[in-house]
């Protein structure tokens, strides 16, 4: 087994559901696949002594999922008062409408086609519901509408999918850009660097307790990955299917579809840059 404080930003060991920090709860949806980890991280997100609470990313389309997020905020004494999304894919954001309809509060996120109300979320909003101070930090790459929510007073950041608390994620080209990803890299960097955030609340897999070195390492394998890439076309590996095959020949072949989403990414970075 290996040591968890060894390994990249430092994940927690354990059962991942429940209490992370003092603010923070999580539910694991029970969807697990290749893809998703061990399912999808839905956040409950209140203040100590507030009865209400914030649900970010209800998870997939599933009542009983949906269910026990409000049960378990409900046992805390919250009420869910609004639901936010990090982005638009199914596994985070399928089961939000019917969520918003259990809960009767309203759905925010970056995409308009996301939102059930009238309000969104951008650069510079801070959410307060039941005194909570959480800032919304844009982080396209993965997807354009990705978004984190950093929560200064747990001094730690909720993901998504920019993130993840094992491996690493994918640039969903062409929806997701690797120049736009890196930045977004860089500006987590910055939060752990000038804003003290320690922790990473993952979209998926487990808890992060070293925010720094996890995003230090995100950017290194980007790197490593770009050169790799670069180096395969300068081989003669021309499509995006046998630079896979070359530079990913150590990854589970049933992961090579979405590899090759990231190399798509990655032949239109080097190309836009010269490269190739």
């Amino acid at each position: 087994m290996s040591d968890a404080a060894a390994l990249p930003g430092q994940p927690r060991g354990g059962v991942l559901s429940g209490p992370a920090t003092d603010r923070a709860t999580n539910v694991l949806a029970p969807n697990p696949s290749a893809m998703t980890l061990d399912g999808t991280n839905t956040w409950i997100i209140a203040e100590p002594d507030s009865d209400l609470a914030v649900v970010i990313d209800p998870g997939p389309l599933d009542d009983a999922h949906l269910n026990h997020v409000i049960a378990t905020a409900e046992k805390a004494g919250k009420q869910v008062a609004l639901t936010l999304l990090t982005h638009g894919h199914p596994d985070h954001a399928e089961g939000a409408a019917r969520f918003a309809e259990l809960t009767r509060t309203p759905v925010r996120a970056l995409d308009p086609a996301l939102r059930l109300g009238d309000e969104g979320l951008a650069a510079g909003d801070v959410i307060t519901t039941g005194g909570l101070e959480m800032r919304v930090v844009p982080t396209p790459g993965h997807t354009a509408d990705s978004l984190c929510f950093h929560l200064p007073a747990d001094r730690a950041v909720l993901t998504g999918d920019t993130v993840l608390g094992r491996g690493t994620t994918v640039v969903a080209h062409p929806d997701g850009r690797l120049g736009d990803y890196l930045d977004s890299l860089r500006r987590l960097r910055s939060l752990t660097v000038d804003d003290g955030v320690h922790t990473v609340l993952p979209g998926h897999g487990p808890v992060l307790d070293d925010a720094q070195g996890a995003v230090e390492f995100y950017l290194a394998h980007r790197a490593h990955r770009l050169a790799q890439v670069e180096t395969a076309v300068e081989n003669g590996h021309l499509t995006a299917a046998d630079v896979v095959a070359l530079v990913y020949s150590d990854v589970d072949p049933s992961l090579w579809p979405a590899a090759e989403l990231s190399v798509r990414a990655q032949l239109e970075y080097l190309r836009e840059h010269g490269l190739i």
